[in-house]
């Protein structure tokens, strides 16, 4: 899939920009963070949806060309990897987003498991309700992680979620 978003990455934000801002202007309504916290945003694209966050912010993304066109690099770690390979150890971040990027996992339960072994506590995960993979990924979420609140924004569906003590 990051070869397709290696291609658009010239109009990408034209493409996303402004529906992935709305999605984030929600997201951060229902999840307060802390200067102190960390957060690692799988899938972070050229960064729109962990720019707005006020905390230490890393990036991951399998599409190099996306990660080149990145924004405030001087203050979010960008890092090139894939879902169902995340290159911290566990427990790294005290949240762990995903916005709009599950459905395009290569390995979406691997995904998923890694996104629950890097983070601490706390999750945002999202995908498109469109998605022909929605009933597996509702399942996957729903036995990984403890879901707070499900969010229907226009084009996604939005989990707020913690770890499960299992």
């Amino acid at each position: 899939m990051e070869g397709y978003y290696d291609s658009i990455s010239e109009g990408y934000e034209e493409l996303y920009r402004e529906e992935q801002e709305k999605k984030m202007k929600i997201i951060l309504s229902e999840v307060k963070v802390s200067p102190d916290e960390t957060l690692l945003d799988v899938g972070c694209g050229t960064g729109i949806t962990i720019v707005p966050w006020k905390c230490i912010r890393t990036g991951l993304d399998p599409a190099r060309k996306l990660l080149e066109k990145a924004h405030d690099k001087e203050n979010v770690k960008y890092v090139l990897g894939r879902a169902q390979d995340i290159p911290f150890d566990d427990d790294s971040f005290d949240i762990v987003t995903s916005i709009t990027a599950i459905q395009n996992f290569e390995v979406l339960k691997k995904g998923l498991s890694e996104i629950k072994r890097v983070g601490k506590k706390r999750f945002v995960l999202s995908f498109l309700k469109r998605s022909e993979k929605k009933e597996m990924i509702e399942k996957f979420i729903n036995d990984m992680f403890r879901v707070i609140k499900i969010i229907e924004e226009d084009k996604d569906l939005i989990f707020i979620c913690e770890k499960q003590n299992i």
